[in-house]
């Protein structure tokens, strides 16, 4: 059966010792498709004591593959980086770091896109690390887009009782209007439309979409924005036959969403979105990028390096990313 690829993102992080914690407290036994980690074999076994257990390693049955031990159980590991593990100091990702990140980046997307893997799952990056490294995009976001081709992107964050997608991500406050059009608004609704369908299973996603401005501008007193951007997007959307509608107030649209009457929240900028859902799914979210053809999901948290090698951050988000990507990919192959 083909793997679900994990990526161990940065090795100064907490992504290997999350990937570690997980497999040691038997959150990826019963997965439907086996895992397989992009990752480093040392930096794993750094982890892994962390914990406790003195890893064992086996060849695995492919070029470059290891099979970890860990106690009774065990994680496969494409070998894509040999970095010096005892020389690493947690929170500091030097070049050659940078450089391994972008490597399980790179070959896990590659590998989705010839087929051999059903999807990836990605741990958190250091952005300055992969930069000095030579990469000319922010994140991964950007960076898988480029790689598949496509020309629209969308950030989903999800969890089991709220979903958001965002017109806009990471940009100023003040700069968000001017990045705002209807032809932006509706490319967002078009591509969360599709991957509910194709992705979720879902055959008529309802989808709300936010106003910009304080009670969705109140007849125009409070800024136009919803008059002359986003209603011409819903009517747009509407007139393809995806069910959306709005503009909705913001400080209100969530309370009926988490209710269940809507599949997602279509949001103008990156907090209006990411308040509500963190309230709610802090633990548990999920980042998903709508629109490529393949699946990523990864966790919805940062490299957290104060907590680096102290064995305490959480697996939950990881977890929960991957059974999300699970599900993705399953409803997928189903067509």
């Amino acid at each position: 059966m083909k793997p679900l690829i994990i990526t161990m993102g940065d090795p100064t992080g907490i992504g290997p010792e999350i990937i570690i914690k997980a497999c040691l407290a038997g959150e990826f036994d019963s997965l439907r498709y086996p895992l397989l980690i992009a990752g480093d074999v040392g930096v794993l076994l750094r982890a892994a004591r962390i914990f406790g257990v003195e890893g064992i390693l086996a060849a695995g049955g492919a070029a470059d593959e290891v099979l970890l031990h860990l106690g009774p159980r065990s994680l496969r590991v494409q070998t894509l980086s040999t970095l010096d593990a005892a020389g690493l100091h947690y929170g500091s990702p030097d070049r050659a770091c940078g450089a391994a990140m972008l490597a399980y980046i790179e070959w896990a997307c590659a590998a989705c896109l010839a087929g051999r893997a059903v999807g990836m799952v990605t741990a958190p990056i250091n952005k300055a690390a992969i930069r000095a490294a030579g990469s000319p995009f922010p994140g991964h976001t950007e960076l898988l887009a480029a790689r598949c081709g496509v020309a629209k992107e969308v950030m989903m964050l999800a969890g089991d009782r709220l979903k958001v997608a965002l017109v806009t991500t990471h940009h100023p406050l003040a700069a968000v209007p001017a990045l705002l059009s209807s032809a932006e608004i509706l490319a967002t609704i078009r591509v969360t439309d599709a991957a509910l369908r194709l992705h979720f299973g879902l055959t008529e996603p309802r989808l709300a979409v936010l106003a910009l401005n304080p009670h969705a501008g109140e007849g125009g007193q409070f800024g136009d924005e919803e008059r002359t951007l986003i209603a011409p997007a819903i009517a747009a959307a509407q007139a393809e036959g995806i069910v959306a509608s709005g503009p909705y107030s913001a400080d209100t649209l969530f309370h009926f969403a988490v209710q269940g009457r809507y599949d997602a929240v279509i949001c103008m900028y990156h907090d209006q979105g990411l308040i509500p859902l963190k309230l709610l799914h802090f633990d548990d979210g999920v980042n998903v990028t709508l629109g490529l053809p393949i699946v990523r999901t990864s966790v919805d948290h940062g490299t957290a390096y104060d907590l680096a090698g102290s064995g305490r951050a959480s697996a939950t988000s990881l977890v929960a990313a991957i059974r999300m990507a699970e599900e993705m990919a399953e409803n997928l192959h189903d067509l």
